[in-house]
Parts: structure tokens; C-alpha cells; sequence
């Protein structure tokens, strides 16, 4: 057997050389070595002898054919073959030769594609060179990276410079390229609507550009459309409303002007609804609210006779109790001018905006602001409607009268009679068409349908009344889980004034249930506590003054027909008298009441009248001018009606000389008719010829003696209500005059009041205080207040800290108790 050859395996490449200088140990890396030396003892055991044996296996071998070994893996990697054409070989100053065992010397060939693409690359980029290519050495290599890495840095620091100020410049062109489509876009808006407003007929599709410029993102732009559209709808949309043809109509042959028409009505119909359904769908939005409430209402006011009215009204009653100020004044300003304006719209959207607030009021079980239901007080209706014409009833009569008498004369014509019936049938007939003819060309409607709107008009207002007035009778415990912003009963003044206005057209069937309930909600205390307990506690003092009010106004417009006695109101009225507070309570309701109730009444009971004088009078030392010159007002027009309640200004022992049946006079009495008035003495009044204000002296003083001077005069002659805008306006400007009384002594103290009225004025502009040490007081002053209210807090703070710990040592003690009983 001969002996095998030995397998010579060549050791793998070793890695590149790098030097000790390049090679860079940072503190941290040292750190970590020496917080993980578990980690690094793989190293001290590694098998060193195998590793060496590997790298050195080849000792023995000898040159000759270790290098045959070298060239025998080159022919395997690049067999010994004819240079291709495409290959070329590499210049000798890149790679050194290669020398065979014969002793020829050949260059490594690259492919030519490969060698352009070297050639025309940097000269340093490593990346691209192929295998086969003589590498560098380990210093050029390190040489290289590091200038491929300043200038990665370079070219990274350049295009960071040149990406931000591209960023930049793009930026500045997108806002000017904004800034500019918008101009050219407000223009363009200008064009169209100059272009349509000239011309609507030629120029009616520039609507849907319009339209399609107002869909924009920028606020700006889209306001500006919106208005655009509003001025041009406004401007072109015909007198009456749009039909378009049926099918029918559309087969038909027609001229050329009747296509051009139906052309533009259906182009503006259809742009005119996509507006209308833009601003409908933007009214959601908080940003454009305002806008499109404003392009509602305007296009409400303006056309409600055309198309798409429903839509309009439906958003405007909507919005019409907002808690927008603007929204709700828009929404209400627009109702407000379909009421006044019935002759655009004959009277539909009156009954259709009438009807939506009733459901309104309905669906929020009134819940509402007050505006919502003030615009009812704009109403109009025609009392005449009902009433047919004199000049039609005489037609009738003369009528039947001259046909009884046809009938009796001419028994025995029945042929004639014939032929007059069938020319009478063609009379009628052509009378009856002629008539429609005129009615659909004219504007004015027919009193029938007027009075069907009328009447579902009134039923609907009526309705609304008397739903908010069965609400303000609930008890408290039901009206109080629908308390609101404005209170629990925010649609009960505007309502009563509605019934007070409107109550001459009001059922007289339904009369007694209004007065019931009206003396319901006033507070009929002495009969039914329980009740006034319910419905009485929580309305304030002028609604239930107003309650009063109304009732007498219901009376009155229907000229005292009902049977219904006030003294549960007059009542009612005396104790409220004592209940009005100034600041609290409305002066105008009650100057209003006392001139309804008192002063226009036509005769009074001598202990109402006596009793209701008393209470004023004393009424009147309590609280301003105004309501003092109110009060006095009627005083003096029920002494002048009631001469016999003048005995109240003699000054008896035992009070007036006119008593009645009762002696006493009861000052605590819920009753006027039991109050026994007429045995006191108005002494009130010589206390009033005293007051600081000169108009309610004079008054007082004239009322006590009952003289006939100018001023006396004018305020006989004047309301309540007068009086009181009068005093009330004075006491804007009124100043209290403090005059120096010198005494009736004139011969003993003459020549010292005198000194003292000349030195006064002297004293007070020397004494004039200084307004740094006024300053100095009022802060010392407010800052002990402050204290004050500081120290009050704390010593809550400490009283709730104190009883909670107190608190806290019981339950320790009872828990203690429980334990040993347990």
C-alpha cells in the first residue's frame, strides 16, 4: 500500500490589520467590561493550541506546492480560458502580476462594462470595485473611510441646507399661490355675480360655479360666496312660485321662448335648492352659524312666496330660542317681518310658522326664552272676516224675493222655461270660469281661504296659550325638574301678554276656564291653601300681578259680557301690594295694575276704596319716588271718585267720622272688605309733604287738602304709569338739595345764620380732603374687610376640621363599645 497524500487544507482569511493607533477604547466600553467580567471569561477559555495548530498546519508543506495550492484555487475561481472580448486586462499600476510556475507573468482581467463604471465613479468609493480586483492595504483602506465619512457629512450637512430652504421656498410659493387663487376666486365671484345680475337669463349657469367656488376650504372665500349667492337670489328670483312641466308637458311642442324659460326656471330652481341645502347642512357648524342663520332669514324676509319655503322656516323656528344673542334676534326679526308683511305670501307662511312654534313649545315642553313666543304679539287678524257683507245678504233676499214671484206668474211657460234654464247653465258657467280666471291673475285671495287661515291661525296661537298656562300650573315638585336658565315658567309673561292682547277673539265657552285658571296662577289663597301652595310660591310678584291684569283685560274687551265677580283679584291685589319689593319686582306691572284695577274701574265698594287708599298711602312711605307718586296718583283719583272716603283726612280721636260696621281698623287684614280702613286717618300723608323728593311733597300736600293748583291739576290728569316714567326718569338726574333751614327765631339768631350761610362755602373749599389720603382710608378700609372675610373662612375651615374629628373620636368609641359587647 502506498502512503496517501496528505490533504493540505488552507487556513480561511485572516482579517484586516488594524494598528494600535486606530484603535480607539472609550471609557464606557471599559466600564461595561468591567460590570460584566461573568460575561467576558469565554475568552481566557478558548483552546489556543487548536487555533495555532490550524493557522500553522501548513509548516511542513514546502513552498512549491503551497503556491501550487494557491494557483490551483485561482484556475477553479478563473479557468484557464481565452480572454473574452469584453474583458479587458487591469494596468499594471493597479495590480501586481501573477506569475505561474512556467514562469509567466498574466493580469487579472475585469469586464469592461465594470472597468467604465470604476472609471467614471469616485475614486473612492470602495463599495463598487469587484472581488477579483487587488484590494488596498489596511491604512488606505482607514484612509479612505474617513474621507468617504467627512464628505457623507459634507453632502448630508448640504442637503439638509438645500431640503430646508426648498422646504422654505415651497412654503412661501404654496401661500402665495393660496393668497392668489383666492383673489382670483373673489374676483371671479365679483364677474359672475355682476355678470348674472345684468344679464340672469344668458348668464343663469354661472350659479353652479358660484355654488362650487362657495364649497371651498377657506373661510374667507366661503362667506363671501354665500353673500354673493344671497344678493344674486335675491335680486333674480321672480315674483311668484316655480312649477316645473310634467311629462306630460314636456312631450308638447312649444316655441322657442317657452323652452328658454323653462331652461332658466329649472336652472335657477336647481341652484337655488343646492344653496338652500348648503346652508342648511353649514348651519351645524359653530364657525359658519351666524352666516347661514343670516342668508336664512334674509332670503325669508325676502321671497317667502317662492320655493323651499318650508325648508327655511323649518331652520329659522329652529333656531328662534338660541342662546346666541344674534342667531335669536335674526331668526326672530324674520318671523317678526311674515307677520307684518302678509302680502308677499298671502298669509301660508304666517299659518306654517304659527304652527311650527306651536310644536316648538309642544316638543320642549315650554322650555323656551321669551322671545320665541314675543313674536306672536305681531300678529294681525281681521275681525270682518266672519261677517259676510250687507251689500251680499240684500243681493240674497232680492234674489229669492224676485224668483218666489217668477214662480207665480209663469205656471203654464214650460217650453220657455227650458230653453231659460239651459241659457242660464251656459251663463253660470262662463261667469264661474271667468271668475277663477280673474282670481288666479289677481293677487288678492278669497275671503274663504282667508278665514281658514285665520282660524288655524287662532287655533294654533290659542293652543300655544293655553299649553304654557296649564305648565305654570303644575305643582312645584313636577315644575321644578324643568327648571331652566331663565327660570321654571320662562314663556308665562310673554303668554299672558298674548292673552291680554288677543282675548277679545277668544271663545266665549272657553271664558270660565280662563278665569279659573288665571285666578289659579294669581293665587287665591284664602279659599284653596294647598293650591296657592303649589302654583303661587314660585311665580314672582309681577306675574301674578299680571295675572291680575290680564283678568281684567279679558272683562273689558268683551265688554263685562261674562258673569264672573273680581273680588277674588282685587283680593289678591291688596296682599301683593305689601309683597312688592323694588329692586326685586317690575314698577311698571304694578303702576299698570293699579291703573286697571283701580283707576279705570267705573265705581269701587266705600271699604275697597277706603282700604286700598290706607294701604297706599302707607306703601308709599316705604319705598321710592317713583312707586310713591304712582301710589299717590291713585290716591288722589279715588278720593275724587269716593267722596266719602275723603272723611280719612279728618284728624278724629278715634279716627274718621264715617266708621262702618267695623270700628277697628285692621291694618293685618287679607281682605279690604274687612279691614275696617275707614276708622283710621291718612296721617301717612303729612309725613309724605316732608319727603326729600319736592314732586311727591307737593302731591302729598294737595292731596291733603285736596286743592286745585297747576301741578295738582296735571297729575290728576295723568296714569299711574305716567307718573311713574316720569319720576322714574327725574330720579336718573334727581340730586338731593341740602339746603341750609334757618330758623323761625329771626330777631335772636338773624346775624348768626347769616355768618354761617356766608362762611360755609369758604370751609368747604379749604377743607377740601386730599385724594392720596382718601386713597390711603378706602385701602386700609378694604383691606380690613379683606381680613375680616379671611378670617371668617378660616374659622369655618377650623369649626368643619374641629366637628369632623369630634365625629371621628365617637366612631372610635362606639367601635370600642361593640368590640367588648362582642
Amino acid at each position: 500500500m502506498g502512503k496517501k497524500k496528505q490533504k493540505v487544507v488552507l487556513p480561511p482569511e485572516l482579517p484586516p490589520e488594524v494598528l494600535e493607533e486606530d484603535i480607539e477604547v472609550s471609557d464606557e466600553d471599559l466600564q461595561f467590561v468591567n460590570e460584566n467580567v461573568d460575561y467576558a471569561g469565554f475568552v481566557s477559555n478558548l483552546d489556543t493550541r487548536s487555533i495555532t495548530k490550524h493557522v500553522t498546519r501548513v509548516a511542513d508543506v514546502k513552498e512549491d506546492a503551497l503556491e501550487s495550492l494557491y494557483e490551483k484555487r485561482l484556475r477553479k475561481k478563473q479557468p484557464n480560458k481565452e480572454i473574452d472580448e469584453n474583458a479587458i486586462e487591469v494596468h499594471p499600476v493597479d495590480a501586481l502580476p501573477v506569475k505561474t510556475l512556467d514562469g509567466k507573468l498574466y493580469y487579472r482581467t475585469v469586464p469592461k462594462e465594470i472597468k467604465k463604471v470604476e472609471s467614471e465613479s469616485n475614486e473612492g468609493d470602495a463599495t463598487g470595485q469587484d472581488m477579483n480586483v487587488v484590494k488596498l492595504t489596511k491604512a488606505e483602506k482607514w484612509a479612505k473611510l474617513k474621507k468617504l465619512r467627512k464628505e457623507a457629512k459634507k453632502q448630508a450637512k448640504e442637503e439638509v441646507q438645500q431640503t430646508s430652504q426648498a422646504e422654505v421656498l415651497d412654503e412661501v410659493k404654496k401661500d402665495l399661490s393660496a393668497e392668489e387663487a383666492n383673489e382670483s376666486k373673489k374676483y371671479k365671484l365679483a364677474e359672475l355675480g355682476m355678470a348674472l345680475l345684468a344679464d340672469p337669463e344668458s348668464n343663469i349657469k354661472s350659479l353652479r360655479e358660484m355654488l362650487e367656488i362657495s364649497k371651498d376650504g377657506n373661510k374667507a372665500i366661503v362667506v363671501l360666496g354665500l353673500k354673493s349667492l344671497l344678493a344674486v337670489f335675491k335680486d333674480i328670483i321672480p315674483g311668484y312660485r316655480i312649477r316645473l312641466p310634467t311629462e306630460k308637458e314636456q312631450e308638447m311642442k312649444v316655441s322657442k321662448e317657452v323652452k328658454k324659460m323653462r331652461l332658466y326656471e329649472s336652472t335657477l330652481l336647481s341652484a337655488y335648492k343646492a344653496y338652500v341645502q348648503r346652508l342648511i347642512a353649514i348651519e351645524q357648524q359653530t364657525v359658519y352659524k351666524r352666516v347661514s342663520v343670516r342668508c336664512i332669514c334674509t332670503l325669508l324676509a325676502a321671497v317667502p312666496h317662492f320655493n323651499f319655503r318650508e325648508n327655511l322656516l323649518a331652520a329659522v323656528v329652529r333656531n328662534i330660542s338660541s342662546r346666541d344673542d344674534v342667531v335669536r334676534n335674526l331668526c326672530c326679526a324674520s318671523v317678526k317681518s311674515l307677520f307684518i308683511n302678509e302680502g308677499k305670501h298671502g298669509g301660508e307662511a304666517t299659518v306654517e310658522a304659527v304652527q311650527m312654534i306651536a310644536e316648538l313649545v309642544k316638543t320642549h315642553n315650554c322650555q323656551l326664552h321669551p322671545d320665541s313666543i314675543q313674536v306672536f304679539m305681531f300678529l294681525s287678524f281681521d275681525e270682518d272676516l266672519g261677517k259676510p257683507r250687507v251689500s251680499e245678504v240684500d243681493n240674497k233676499s232680492k234674489n229669492k224675493k224676485s224668483k218666489k214671484r217668477k214662480g207665480f206668474e209663469e205656471p203654464n211657460h214650460l217650453p220657455d222655461n227650458g230653453k231659460k234654464k239651459t241659457r242660464q247653465e251656459m251663463m253660470t258657467k262662463t261667469r264661474e270660469e271667468v271668475n277663477a280666471d280673474f282670481k288666479a291673475a289677481s293677487f288678492s285671495q278669497d275671503l274663504s281661504e282667508r278665514r281658514r287661515m285665520q282660524s288655524q291661525t287662532l287655533s294654533a296661537v290659542f293652543q300655544t296659550f293655553f299649553r304654557i298656562l296649564k305648565h305654570a300650573m303644575k305643582p312645584t315638585s313636577e315644575a321644578s325638574s324643568l327648571l331652566g336658565a331663565s327660570g321654571s315658567h320662562p314663556l308665562l309673561v310673554p303668554c299672558l301678554n298674548g292673552v291680554g292682547k288677543f282675548s277679545h277673539l277668544i271663545d266665549l265657552d272657553f271664558m270660565a276656564d280662563l278665569m279659573n285658571c288665571l285666578r289659579k296662577l294669581a293665587g287665591n289663597g284664602s279659599k284653596s291653601e294647598d293650591l296657592s301652595e303649589n302654583s303661587s310660591n314660585y311665580l314672582t310678584v309681577s306675574e301674578r300681578l299680571l295675572c291680575c291684569i290680564v283678568a281684567f283685560k279679558v272683562m273689558r274687551n268683551n265688554l263685562d259680557a261674562l258673569n264672573v265677580d273680581l273680588q277674588d283679584f282685587f283680593v289678591q291685589f291688596y296682599n301683593l301690594i305689601l309683597e312688592y319689593r323694588p329692586g326685586r319686582d317690575q314698577g311698571e306691572v304694578l303702576a299698570e295694575a293699579l291703573k286697571i284695577m283701580l283707576c279705570n274701574d267705573r265705581q269701587h265698594d266705600m271699604q275697597r276704596a277706603a282700604a286700598f287708599i290706607k294701604r297706599l298711602a302707607t306703601f308709599s312711605l316705604c319705598f321710592g319716588s317713583a312707586e310713591s307718586m304712582a301710589a299717590l296718583v291713585t290716591i288722589k283719583h279715588l278720593l275724587q271718585k269716593n267722596v266719602k272716603c275723603r272723611n280719612l283726612l279728618e284728624n278724629d280721636a278715634g279716627g274718621g267720622s264715617v266708621a262702618g260696621a267695623i270700628v277697628k281698623y285692621q291694618p293685618y287684614a287679607s281682605d279690604p272688605n274687612l279691614s275696617g280702613a275707614l276708622a283710621s286717618v291718612l296721617w301717612e300723608l303729612n309725613l309724605l309733604t316732608k319727603h326729600y323728593h319736592p314732586a311727591v311733597s307737593t302731591m302729598a300736600s294737595g292731596i291733603s287738602t285736596m286743592g286745585t293748583a297747576n301741578n295738582q291739576v296735571y297729575h290728576s290728569i295723568v296714569s299711574p304709569q305716567q307718573a311713574f316714567k316720569e319720576s322714574s326718569l327725574e330720579q336718573e338726574s334727581f340730586v338731593v338739595s341740602g339746603d341750609i333751614k334757618r330758623s323761625n327765631n329771626k330777631r335772636k339768631r338773624g346775624n348768626d345764620t347769616l355768618s354761617c350761610v356766608k362762611v360755609q362755602p369758604d370751609v368747604n373749599l379749604k377743607d377740601q380732603p386730599n385724594e392720596n389720603e382718601v386713597r390711603k382710608k378706602l385701602t386700609e378700609h378694604f383691606l380690613l374687610l379683606r381680613d375680616i372675610t379671611e378670617n371668617q373662612r378660616l374659622r369655618g375651615e377650623l369649626d368643619q376640621t374641629t366637628l369632623s374629628l369630634n365625629l371621628y373620636e365617637q366612631y372610635k368609641k362606639q367601635k370600642r363599645k361593640t368590640r367588648k359587647i362582642s
